[in-house]
């Protein structure tokens, strides 16, 4: 790769020289734009939008829109694009990824593509990871664009539907990844369609574009209401993994962070429950049931994984250290972890509806992102997003100093090193940003300066604009702050008078984390636009990451060589082969994201399907036709289950299908034998449509033609709806035992897929009938009106959804048959057991 790079170039290279020319025509427009008055300037706008309806392109408009934006910038906000700004403003029009390190005033860069994109008029979205930042956004950039005749909206998730719905009519949105998402699904499950909020999908630009499209992609949107489970199982598996013994009874692997059990933990749990063999079909529940109490007692930490507080299990995000409030982990493994601590174990949610961020974003017509740090994940935005990334040069010269890693034998030994550290460097009045893996480790150094008396501040992420005030004067002399990830994230840290001099803002790493963007994030706390700084990670053996990735010979040599606990070792070839564990990991972790999206988009095809019809029906002033399908539908379908051309006719079930159509669809003697005896299949078929169509007809003159109209729309929804809801929750419980068919060899995705398929057909089929059944048979009183199947609350992967509380869903009462095996997982059937006093 070295050779082909040294006789073609690299290849960002030759992106940046192609961008410098595209920048020499705007800057010479700067001249004639100055000139101009504030009314000529905003006349552009209309200027552009005529041009663009007479036939140009925004390509076209990009050289002039852009010396526009330049301009506006200048005289509202007193800001200049830098040449690189426009650069990294070009690269977001063509739909590509801008990575520009911290301040460079990526907030600023995307005023150019949103106002070139905006004047399509069809709407152009600047999505942020938090509530605050697109408020701050929208404040700071707005004004630019009202001065250029633009409206600007923002949207949040406190919002009616009314404020949302103007939200988007604006020119430019700012919003949140989960608000724009939720919108989506939520409007696909109005009952009318002024209830909507959106409008089409066109261009959006994502801020943090690999924290939203990387880091989230595994966590799927999803809007619930609640089924009702016996909670009793989740207390037996938890009292029995209790008794179980590592290494005898169940074996961890460190890589996958799965827990197995062994034949003697399968033998013990046979027992336990009073069952023959943990593995057969009917003991399903079971084994899941124990595989997440395991998980829970073995694998999920309290206080790195998750907190407990006020009697609930609060997630903690991996990636940023924060709470994230509102979201619960899935597949039962919240409910194991609310029996391990003792909590009262709260109902599983029931899906209504979700999408993942990839499936969503990929809607858009045209999508962009910027970042700080992309390009080791270039491979996934390609792949997944079709996305390029593109490293834009700093305004000026980068001299952070990185220094090599410090590894030391043991974590506490490390951690009283970092503390070292910081007091040196406090003594000096050097500012110190020390970055931790998590809550537990912040609030461990935050003892330990305590001790020695340095004053500080510590961000546990829970308050977006609290946290970014903090971050923004960690820069200043003297300053410690203690800090979770990406606490403040897209914040700038600006150097206090007289720090330069010191040597800039030093940052400390506590942990390399599993990711190298995440550490490269950290590190781009200090030196933004040409500052100085400095950074280095503080390691030790006993890390996560070191202890997962083959470390071990690491300490098995330093402790030949007789190297004390306080000795660091100081070495490019260790921090080498710690880079190498990161890229194994980053290789896996994106494995598992396009696994997750394979799954996706079996179920993603078939929402497009139904939210496409539903929309229909909700835009359609008379849905006569697409009812009247169903029913061709239904009849041809009823017909070949009765009347098979493997049988001879005489050998027809007749009978069979005349008490079908009067169950579904017809009254009684509406369909003799005497109708369809002698007949070919074909003219049953023919005859049965005539007769529908014929009663269908006389119901619609008896209704009158409104009630008809929104009767059937009404019913049509109902069914669309149920039916929907019911196969999302199926589809999810095919998925999580799908990957036991490996062991039968067969591959888990083909299967899915395969079954999905068939599942979805089987749906469709039970809404035509359910249809058919209500617009054929159902009283009608003078008036109808629509009702939701299930009032919703959505389930958020961002603690800024919860803040006004979640709404209350319905509550979805599953009955046990009284012959079937008791949920309590005690084998017997549940009349014999729970269900012997109900």
């Amino acid at each position: 790769m070295g050779l082909l790079t040294k006789i073609f170039g690299d290849a960002n290279e030759r992106q940046v020289k192609r961008l410098w020319k595209r920048i020499e025509p705007i800057n010479a427009l700067e001249p004639q734009m100055e000139k101009l008055s504030d009314a000529e300037l905003r006349a552009k706008t209309d200027e552009f939008r005529e041009r663009l309806a007479k036939g140009e392109t925004l390509d076209d408009l990009l050289t002039e829109a852009f010396a526009v934006v330049r301009e506006a910038g200048k005289r509202v906000l007193n800001m200049r694009h830098f040449d690189v700004q426009l650069m990294g403003g070009i690269v977001l029009h063509e739909g590509n990824i801008a990575e520009m390190k911290t301040g460079e005033g990526k907030t600023l860069v995307a005023t150019l593509p949103l106002y070139l994109n905006a004047l399509e008029g069809k709407g152009a979205h600047l999505v942020t990871v938090n509530d605050y930042l697109a408020q701050v956004g929208r404040n700071l950039m707005g004004p630019l664009f009202e001065f250029l005749g633009m409206t600007v909206g923002v949207n949040l998730h406190n919002m009616s539907q009314e404020e949302k719905r103007a939200a988007y009519n604006c020119d430019i949105t700012y919003g949140t990844n989960n608000e724009f998402g939720f919108d989506y699904l939520r409007d696909n499950m109005v009952m009318y369609k002024e209830q909507m909020v959106q409008r089409p999908l066109h261009y959006a630009i994502i801020d943090e574009v690999d924290s939203i499209l990387i880091d989230e992609a595994r966590t799927p949107l999803i809007i619930s209401g609640t089924a009702m489970k016996s909670t009793e199982l989740y207390y037996a598996a938890d009292r029995f993994v209790k008794r179980l013994k590592a290494g005898e009874d169940y074996t961890i692997d460190e890589k996958t962070r799965n827990v197995m059990l062994t034949e003697s933990g399968v033998e013990k749990a046979e027992q336990a429950f009073n069952i023959d063999n943990l593995f057969d079909y009917e003991h399903t529940m079971i084994n899941h049931h124990i595989q997440q109490a395991l998980k829970a007692h073995v694998i999920m930490k309290r206080d790195v994984d998750y907190v407990v507080q006020d009697g609930q299990v609060l997630i903690v995000d991996e990636f940023t250290g924060r709470i994230m409030t509102g979201r619960r982990y899935s597949d039962g493994l919240h409910q194991a972890i609310e029996a391990k601590e003792g909590l009262k174990v709260q109902n599983e949610s029931m899906t209504l509806a979700s999408i993942t961020y990839q499936n969503y974003f990929r809607m858009y017509r045209k999508l962009a992102g910027m970042t700080g740090t992309a390009k080791t994940e270039e491979e996934e935005f390609q792949k997944i997003y079709g996305l390029n990334v593109v490293v834009i040069p700093t305004n000026k010269p980068m001299i952070r100093k990185d220094l090599p890693d410090v590894i030391y034998k043991t974590q506490k030994s490390k951690f009283k090193h970092v503390v070292e550290e910081i007091v040196e460097r406090h003594k000096r009045e050097q500012p110190v940003l020390v970055g931790t893996t998590s809550i537990e480790t912040s609030e461990m150094l935050s003892d330990m300066l305590k001790r020695r008396g340095i004053k500080h501040q510590v961000l546990n992420a829970k308050h977006h604009a609290e946290e970014a005030e903090i971050v923004a004067q960690a820069g200043q002399r003297g300053a410690v702050t203690i800090a979770t990830n990406m606490a403040g994230r897209g914040t700038d840290i600006i150097l206090g008078e007289g720090v330069a001099e010191l040597g800039g803002l030093h940052i400390i790493g506590t942990e390399r984390h599993e990711s190298r963007r995440i550490d490269n994030q950290l590190r781009g706390r200090a030196g933004r636009q040409g500052d100085p700084g400095s950074s280095q990670f503080f390691l030790s053996l006993e890390d996560d990451l070191m202890r997962r990735f083959g470390m071990e010979n690491m300490q098995n040599i330093m402790e030949r060589l007789g190297f004390e606990d306080d000795v660091p070792i100081e070495s490019k070839m260790v921090t080498r082969a710690i880079e190498g564990a990161q890229k194994r990991v980053e290789g896996y972790n994106f494995d598992m994201r396009k696994i997750v999206l394979q799954y996706d988009d079996v179920i993603n095809q078939q929402r497009t399907v139904i939210y496409k019809q539903r929309r229909d029906i909700l835009e359609m002033d008379d849905i006569q036709d697409i009812v009247l399908g169903m029913l061709d539908e239904l009849i041809e379908r009823t017909v070949d289950a009765h009347c098979s051309d493997k049988d001879v006719p005489e050998d027809w079930d007749l009978q069979g299908l005349i008490d079908y159509c009067n169950a579904t669809f017809l009254h009684e003697g509406q369909l003799t034998r005497d109708d369809i005896w002698g007949k070919e299949k074909e003219e049953i078929v023919d005859y049965m449509k005539d007769l529908v169509r014929r009663l269908y007809q006389q119901r619609r003159e008896q209704l009158g033609e409104d009630l008809m109209r929104e009767f059937e729309k009404a019913v049509v929804l109902r069914a669309v709806d149920s039916k929907w809801m019911d196969h999302i929750d199926a589809m999810d419980q095919l998925r999580q035992g799908i990957h036991l068919r490996a062991y039968g060899g067969t591959d888990p995705l083909r299967e899915y897929q395969f079954e999905g398929y068939e599942m979805f057909q089987e749906m469709i089929a039970k809404i035509q009938e359910q249809v058919a059944m209500y617009v054929m048979k159902a009283h009608v009183e003078t008036s109808v009106k629509r009702e939701a199947v299930a009032e919703a609350q959505a389930v958020s992967t961002n603690a800024d959804q919860s803040k006004s509380g979640p709404r209350r869903p319905v509550r979805r009462e599953e009955k046990v048959g009284r012959n079937e095996p008791c949920p309590c997982g005690s084998g017997k059937k549940y009349k014999h057991c729970h269900g012997a006093s109900a």
